[in-house]
């Protein structure tokens, strides 16, 4: 038999060192997998066994003696027993594209990698020109999962398309978003996935220089990739003449400021280039002018975890997934007051109220579920009227709202929806990097206009003065930092009215 117990951040936190020691004095050396997602089941732990690969949990150190008994009789009679772990409903139900190798062995392990299709992309990749790369992303309809939903190939075209001495790939690790943990996952995961998908970037464009730009709360991620990039280089996956191609990349990891903006393509390449974060201007785009002046891709770990299985499987198979524009799956992380935490991976067009009730089983106080925060700390704030909506961008866009990097965290019926507006505005003062008026100056006044429509101050012009800020913030930002802040204020303005009148709580 042999045993599985994962290494990445939220297991850590959950307790998996422990229970890997109490396996260790039990004399059975565990493999240090990732997690597979089920956070609201962490530490799990898995056993390969004659009848399959079961799972226990969530374990903890003192459980360790019991499982082994259990394991030696019947192991569906032990308390934490949770059966096959590919047929945990959660877990079968999703559709995994991106996360289908998470947590099924050794993240850094180069053999395991490949027993599981990795590097089947690049080595297609390898035979193809840079046209034919760029024009299998376009045909796979992927767009920018770092929130902006960009599609992906037009970018890469753009790139392409310049003529230059020199070209980069960025890849915007920074996660910062409140509730999401997505691009973590990857890494500490799966993360040959990210270096092959950024590999093949440079294929495509003609770029032989990678940077991973990671969030520097991240110790665990930055640890496995350095260690992955390592095994990679001397695999000759990375490096010179590139399993004797004659193609170069050479990939970097570099720690972030620890400041939100620099999650902005055009900040964070200013931090990569050792400056202060502060958004630049657009025009020029980073795709014609970015690091260093240079034709630059800049995409999110998931963007381009993605592109090995579309390299590897096919535009079309990858196409085949979603509604409408938003092709290929979602990888939905679930946070907040929520019952079953973690990541789920679906098809675009799932509702919000499927992956809420279903996935999530309602509220961790078990009380009523009352708003819905998608896409961050600048997503709306969603009443249950519109929890029926489809996970498509298109759809989210037309009720004001944005899907974003995929992040949803659940609010119950105690919240006071006036105090989340004004932390929005209030996150926007902290976060502004101060460069543009209406987001430097906009954030501070609308955290005062808000604190006077509370205390029932002037309240009708106060209400009317709120709605101009946002409107001069929405249309006056140089970028969503600022543009973004007014969704979840009036959102709760719209949906929430009367926490504003502080006499309490209630729908409107």
């Amino acid at each position: 038999m042999r045993f599985y117990i994962p290494q990445d951040t939220t297991a850590l936190a959950l307790g998996s060192e422990s229970v890997a020691g109490a396996l260790q004095t039990a004399g059975i050396e565990p493999l240090r997998n990732g997690s597979r997602g089920l956070f609201w089941l962490e530490p799990l732990l898995e056993v390969e066994t004659d009848q399959g690969r079961i799972g226990f949990g969530p374990v903890t150190a003192k459980d360790i003696p019991s499982i082994i008994d259990a394991l030696q009789t019947d192991p569906s009679s032990h308390d934490l027993y949770q059966g096959e772990v590919a047929e945990i409903p959660y877990l079968k139900s999703q559709q995994r594209l991106t996360y289908a190798r998470a947590g099924l062995g050794d993240p850094v392990c180069l053999d395991n990698y490949q027993s599981l299709s990795g590097f089947n992309g690049l080595k297609k990749a390898l035979q193809m020109t840079g046209q034919q790369i760029v024009d299998q992303v376009k045909d796979s309809g992927l767009r920018g999962r770092g929130g902006a939903a960009f599609p992906a190939g037009i970018k890469w075209q753009t790139v392409l398309n310049c003529d230059s001495d020199q070209k980069y790939i960025v890849c915007n690790a920074d996660e910062g978003d409140s509730g999401t943990f997505a691009d973590r996952l990857v890494m500490e995961a799966d993360p040959y996935q990210l270096i092959e998908g950024m590999i093949i970037a440079g294929l495509a464009v003609g770029a032989n220089q990678g940077y991973i730009y990671l969030r520097s709360e991240y110790p665990v991620a930055h640890k496995l990739l350095n260690i992955a990039i390592e095994r990679a280089i001397q695999a000759n996956f990375l490096g010179e003449n590139i399993q004797g191609s004659g193609k170069t990349f050479h990939l970097e990891v570099r720690l972030g400021a620890g400041a939100y903006i620099c999650g902005e393509e055009t900040s964070l390449l200013e931090s990569l280039e050792g400056k202060r974060g502060m958004v630049r201007a657009k025009p020029p785009l980073p795709a014609i002018e970015g690091l260093f002046g240079k034709p630059t891709v800049v995409n999110n770990v998931l963007t381009l975890a993605a592109i090995s299985s579309i390299l590897d499987q096919g535009a079309d198979h990858y196409q085949n997934f979603g509604m409408g524009r938003s092709r290929g799956t979602l990888a939905i992380q679930l946070a907040g007051n929520i019952k079953r935490g973690g990541l789920i991976e679906l098809a675009f067009g799932v509702t919000l109220r499927e992956v809420v009730e279903e996935y999530g089983q309602g509220t961790y106080s078990g009380r009523p579920i009352r708003a819905i925060q998608v896409g961050g700390p600048l997503g709306a704030f969603l009443p249950e009227s519109q929890w029926d909506t489809p996970m498509d961008y298109e759809a989210f866009a037309a009720i004001k709202a944005m899907i974003g990097h995929g992040g949803i965290v659940v609010f119950d019926d105690t919240a006071d929806m006036a105090a989340q507006a004004r932390f929005a505005m209030e996150f926007c003062v902290v976060e502004s990097c101060g460069k543009c008026t209406p987001c430097r100056i906009g954030s501070v006044r609308g955290v005062e206009v808000i604190d006077r429509i509370v205390a029932n101050e002037n309240r009708e012009n106060n209400l009317i003065l709120l709605h101009e800020l946002c409107d001069t913030m929405e249309m006056g930002s140089l970028c969503a930092m600022g543009g973004m802040t007014p969704f979840p204020v009036r959102s709760a303005l719209a949906h929430f009215s009367s926490d504003f009148t502080g006499q309490g709580r209630g729908d409107n």
